[in-house]
C-alpha cells in the first residue's frame, strides 16, 4: 500500500511546516496579502498530527485483525513496535538531554521530563508539576498508550464488537473534550483521553476495509460521508459557545483526516494510483519517523546558534529569515532522518521477524 507513504510524507510535512512559523511573529500588523495567505495555511500543519493518529489507527488495527489467529499474538506484535520504534525514540531522548548541557542552548530538557518521557508519559508531565521540555513527544505517548490497550481489545472482541467499542470512543470524546475546554484545559489533548477518536477512527476504518462492505466503491463513499460529517462539525461550530465550539472543530479535523485517508485508499487502488505515489511525498514518509522526532530540535539550534554566533540569521520578525530558517532546517532535518534511516533504525528493523520465519518486507508503521 505505497499510498499510505504519501500520507505519512504529507503529515510530517504539515508537522514540520507548522513548526516552522509556530514562533514567528511578524513585526508589521499589515501584512502583504499572500504573507497572510502563507502564514494562515501553514498555521493549520498541526492537523497534520491528525492525520498521523488516523492513518496509524487504521494501520496498527489491519496488522493486529490480520495477526489475531496466529501464534504468539501479543509477543510479536510487541516485538515489531518495539524494534521499530522504541530505538530512535530513546536516542533521541539521550541526545535531547547532553545537548541541553550545551552553554548556548535555550533548549532545556529536564531529567525528569526525560525520565517520564522514558516510560510515554511525557503528554501528562503538566499534571505531575513537570514541564514539557520538547512537546512533541506528547503524540509519541499517545500513540503507545493505544499500542498498550487496542492488542487486547481486538483480541477480546469480535469485529462488531470491536467496532462498537471504536464507535464509543468516537462518541465520548468530543464531550471529554468540550468538558475540559470548559473547565479551563487544553482544547485539543495532548492527553490521551481527549485524544483518542482520532485512532478510533482509522480504526474503524481498517474494520470496515475488511468486512463485506469493504469495496472500492463504499470506501469512496466513506470518504464523501467523512468529508460531510467534518463540515457539518465545522458549521455547528459556528453558533455555540467556545468549549463546544473548540471540541466540534477539533472532531471535524478528525473526519477530515479519515476522508483524506479513504480517498487515498481509494485511489491507490484504482486507475489513478499515481496520483498518491508520488516519489517525493513517499520519500518523506519514509523518513517520517525520525524526521517528526528530530525537526524541532533543528529548529531549537538553529535559533541558539544565529543568536549566539550569526546574528544576522537570526529569525527575529523577519519573514525572508523566517523562510531561510525553514529551507536550513529542512535541509539538515532531512539529512538527518535519512542517514538514521538506512543505518541506525534498519539495524533493528532487520531485527522485527522472529527467528525462522521468512523475512517481510520492511513496511515501518
Amino acid at each position: 500500500m505505497p499510498e499510505l507513504n504519501t500520507v505519512r510524507g504529507i503529515a510530517v510535512l504539515m508537522v514540520f511546516l507548522f513548526h516552522a512559523f509556530e514562533d514567528f511573529t511578524p513585526a508589521a500588523q499589515h501584512l502583504p496579502a499572500w504573507e497572510r495567505v502563507f502564514l494562515s495555511v501553514f498555521g493549520l500543519g498541526w492537523m497534520g498530527v491528525n492525520l498521523f493518529f488516523v492513518l496509524s489507527g487504521f494501520l496498527i488495527t489491519g496488522i493486529l485483525l490480520g495477526s489475531v489467529s496466529r501464534p504468539h499474538y501479543y509477543s510479536r506484535f510487541y516485538r515489531r513496535r518495539a524494534l521499530r520504534i522504541l530505538p530512535a525514540y530513546y536516542l533521541l531522548l539521550v541526545v535531547l538531554v547532553l545537548v541541553s548541557r550545551l552553554s548556548f542552548v535555550r533548549q532545556h530538557t529536564s531529567l525528569a521530563f526525560a525520565g517520564l518521557s522514558f516510560v510515554y508519559l511525557s503528554n501528562i508531565t503538566p499534571l505531575l508539576g513537570v514541564p514539557r521540555d520538547y512537546a512533541p513527544l506528547w503524540s509519541l505517548a499517545v500513540e503507545e498508550h493505544f499500542y498498550l490497550i487496542w492488542p487486547a481489545a481486538v483480541r477480546a472482541f469480535t469485529k462488531q464488537g470491536l467496532a462498537i467499542a471504536a464507535a464509543s470512543i468516537c462518541i465520548c470524546e468530543p464531550v471529554l473534550r468540550a468538558f475540559a475546554v470548559a473547565r479551563g484545559g487544553l482544547w485539543w489533548g495532548p492527553y490521551t483521553w481527549l485524544s483518542a477518536d482520532g485512532l478510533a477512527l482509522g480504526s474503524l476504518l481498517a474494520i470496515f476495509a475488511r468486512s463485506q462492505w469493504g469495496s472500492r466503491t463504499n470506501v469512496l463513499k466513506l470518504a464523501g460521508f467523512s468529508a460531510l460529517v467534518g463540515m457539518i462539525l465545522l458549521v455547528m461550530s459556528l453558533p455555540v459557545p467556545r468549549f463546544i465550539a473548540i471540541s466540534l472543530r477539533a472532531t471535524s479535523v478528525n473526519y477530515g483526516s479519515l476522508s483524506a485517508l479513504a480517498i487515498a485508499l481509494w485511489l491507490g487502488t484504482g486507475r489513478y494510483r499515481r496520483l498518491v505515489n508520488l516519489r517525493i511525498l513517499s520519500f518523506y514518509g519514509f523518513i517520517s519517523y525520525g524526521l517528526y522526532l528530530i525537526h524541532p530540535l533543528i529548529f531549537h539550534l538553529y535559533n541558539d546558534v544565529s543568536v549566539k554566533y550569526v546574528s544576522f540569521f537570526s529569525v527575529g520578525h523577519s519573514f525572508g529569515r523566517c523562510l531561510l530558517r525553514l529551507l536550513v532546517a529542512l535541509v539538515l532535518a532531512t539529512a538527518v532522518a535519512y542517514v538514521s534511516r538506512v543505518t541506525y533504525e534498519e539495524f533493528f528493523l532487520r531485527r522485527k521477524d522472529e527467528p525462522g520465519q521468512q523475512q517481510e518486507k520492511l513496511r515501518p508503521v
